[in-house]
């Protein structure tokens, strides 16, 4: 099994701390390739770095899917989740969809905490698009953005934490996801001072990549679309786009 771990920003410390995380919770014989974007933002926090994300994750997969089983999009975001499916022919896993299904399992009430403030439209319009938010409580968004809470996890804890039990509280959550790649590993640190469970983003989509990897049926040849010429995109790119093999 292959898994291929697609990290839409350009900050190569996530993409190692989201790999550590992906290995450490997978089989031995599943074979992890983590590769950062080859351009665009250092963090995704807007929806202009969201569109060019969307982009990267493409070339991304163009550039590396080569031989995967299945696909983990390293972003609480989830650019180019709809675009990655349309033209891969193995499963795509989002960290939203996935936390989201994970946290409201059983009909429990969820919310979000995760860092960046203009994530908080962003996340409930993509979650009312892939009717996930039949059961939000609540999104929590925290001034710092996910890249300044990686570049200093220790002091972000009693803050995501106070953010986390509020929403609980304040907002009658039955569990929280603390979202966000940079926020990988810190939803253990938090749950401590939380009273309902307290989900890592990261780590549920680690779990959903597993269960597509066991249980789906792979298709042996390539999704047939349009093909279409380009101008400007990288060689593995426009080869993709032309339903050619890069």
């Amino acid at each position: 099994m292959r898994l291929l771990v697609i990290n839409p920003n350009t900050t190569d410390s996530i993409t190692h701390k989201v790999g550590a995380c992906v290995r450490a919770m997978v089989p031995q014989a599943c074979e992890i390739r983590a590769v950062t974007a080859a351009f665009g933002p250092r963090y995704i926090a807007s929806r202009a770095a969201f569109a060019i994300a969307s982009h990267a994750s493409l070339d991304a997969f163009a550039q590396h899917g080569a031989g995967a089983d299945a696909i983990l999009l390293a972003c609480f975001g989830d650019p180019g989740l709809d675009a990655l499916r349309e033209v891969a022919n193995i499963p795509v896993i989002g960290l939203v969809e996935a936390a989201a299904h994970e946290a409201s399992a059983n009909g429990h009430r969820y919310a979000i905490v995760t860092g960046g403030e203009r994530w908080g439209p962003m996340l409930e319009e993509m979650l009312r698009l892939r009717n996930l938010d039949g059961a939000l409580a609540a999104i929590r968004t925290v001034a710092p953005s996910g890249a300044a809470i990686a570049a200093d996890p220790d002091g972000a804890i009693a803050m995501l934490a106070q953010a986390c039990e509020s929403v609980v509280k304040d907002d009658g959550a039955q569990a929280v996801i603390l979202g966000g790649a940079g926020l990988v590993g810190l939803a253990a640190r938090v749950q401590p001072y939380v009273s309902a469970p307290v989900i890592c983003s990261v780590e549920a989509g680690v779990r959903a990549a597993l269960a597509a990897l066991t249980n789906a049926i792979q298709s042996n040849q390539p999704k047939q679309a349009d093909s279409v010429d380009s101008v400007g995109l990288s060689p593995a790119l426009a080869a993709l786009m032309a339903n050619k093999q890069a």
